[in-house]
């Protein structure tokens, strides 16, 4: 008995198929992330909404997936980063983890991960340690790190022949990171780390500390932190009058919405290192544009990279249709990255996602032709020239 078989009972099965390859039917992504404290004006609302955008972009990719975004806020506090990640995995559904600004809490969040085989994708921690004894097999660092900020442009600096630094350090993981990449880079350089004091999460008042950096006489005074801390350090230097006195400020963790926070009276002439700008090419302005539209404000390197690693992580899921973790994280580390964010990105084996990165310098108020035009791109940092070298490594995917 000859059996017929419609075209649509055939497009049926391959679709229901295709879905049983996806948990619940759905690919669920958690945005977890600082939504009300230092952090959140440079990650915060705005980087879920460029997840959105990611997800907006990659329009079901050619399986058709449905795609998920939640989000909330981790406190700054990795028990609670912690715990939410646990309730997300555990009962929601939740396939991937991304930003997770604040180190302790990313360091706590992809262990868990690690052990459940589920994806992170960490743009807004800094820490090099995600990339060493915290490392991961679906665990991803993005386009950035305490290596990155600091060697460039300490490099850059003592190579104008300012030597003499003096450090004002954030003090937990973040900052005790980048002081010590920071340090070993100025040493190795030929020049000196004349002092170093470090102030708590969230100072408001930076005068004691701008005071013993004002008297250290050092020609360079480096901020080690980020965020709202950055930002007061540098209005307060400026209401001491530092730079005005022949000191350097170079902020290492300096981002666009920072600078527009304190504005070019304040900023002109800080120093810094950054993996996005908007006004690099057409594909970093177009998303810049659709980003405006959304937010009413310019992407900084956090959002941008949020928006990147999620589209690579949805462009895996498509490739293999499955949200599988160790499978998904092994197609992440094979693909190249290629998006507005990162041009000629690639993962090494320590998870680490390197691009090329800038040396900028914030432009003064004569310099620029309007809102959010803020940097001068001085350099172009060679990628692999952006994250701690492999044979430095301490973790164990790349030593065996």
């Amino acid at each position: 008995m000859k059996t017929t078989v419609s075209f649509a009972a055939v497009l049926l099965a391959t679709t229901a198929l295709a879905q049983a390859e996806i948990s619940d039917g759905v690919v669920r992504i958690g945005v977890l992330t600082d939504m009300s404290g230092p952090y959140s004006d440079f990650s915060g609302p705005t980087s879920v909404e460029a997840a959105r955008l990611a997800v907006e972009e990659f329009n079901g990719g050619t399986n058709g997936l449905k795609v998920e975004i939640i989000a909330t806020d981790h406190q700054n506090k990795a028990d609670i980063a912690a715990s939410t990640a646990r309730q997300w995995f555990d009962t929601q559904g939740v396939d991937a983890i991304a930003d997770m600004t604040n180190s302790a809490a990313a360091i706590a969040v992809t262990t868990m991960a690690k052990d459940l085989g589920k994806v992170t994708l960490m743009t807004g921690p800094a820490t090099t340690e995600l990339t060493n004894a915290a490392c991961s097999p679906t665990g991803f660092h993005w386009g950035w790190d305490t290596y990155s900020q600091s060697v460039g442009t300490a490099s850059a600096l003592v190579g104008q022949g300012l030597k003499d630094w003096f450090l004002i350090t954030a003090d937990y993981a973040f900052g005790h990171q980048m002081a010590a990449s920071l340090s070993d880079t100025v040493k190795a350089n030929g020049g000196n780390i004349i002092g170093d004091v470090r102030h708590p999460l969230n100072t408001m008042d930076f005068s004691s500390f701008l005071l013993q950096a004002q008297a250290s006489g050092a020609q360079v005074v480096g901020l080690a932190n980020g965020g709202t801390d950055t930002v007061n350090a540098v209005k307060g230097a400026a209401e001491f009058g530092i730079a005005q006195a022949g000191q350097t400020i170079a902020a290492l963790n300096i981002v666009i919405s920072d600078v527009h926070a304190m504005g070019l009276e304040t900023a002109q002439g800080l120093t810094g290192t950054t993996s996005f700008y908007h006004d690099r090419d057409d594909a970093s302005r177009e998303f810049a544009q659709r980003f405006m539209e959304r937010t009413g404000r310019m992407p900084g390197m956090i959002q941008a990279g949020t928006y990147s690693s999620v589209l690579h992580y949805l462009r895996a899921v498509d490739a293999l249709n499955s949200d599988v973790g160790a499978d998904v994280a092994a197609k992440m580390r094979e693909t190249p990255v290629h998006d507005a964010f990162a041009p000629n990105g690639r993962i090494r084996e320590d998870g680490r996602m390197v691009t090329d990165m800038y040396l900028f310098q914030v432009k003064t108020p004569a310099e620029s032709s309007g809102e959010w035009d803020y940097f001068k791109i001085l350099a172009t940092i060679p990628a692999e020239e952006t994250a701690t070298p492999l044979e430095q490594s301490t973790c164990y995917l790349v030593n065996g």
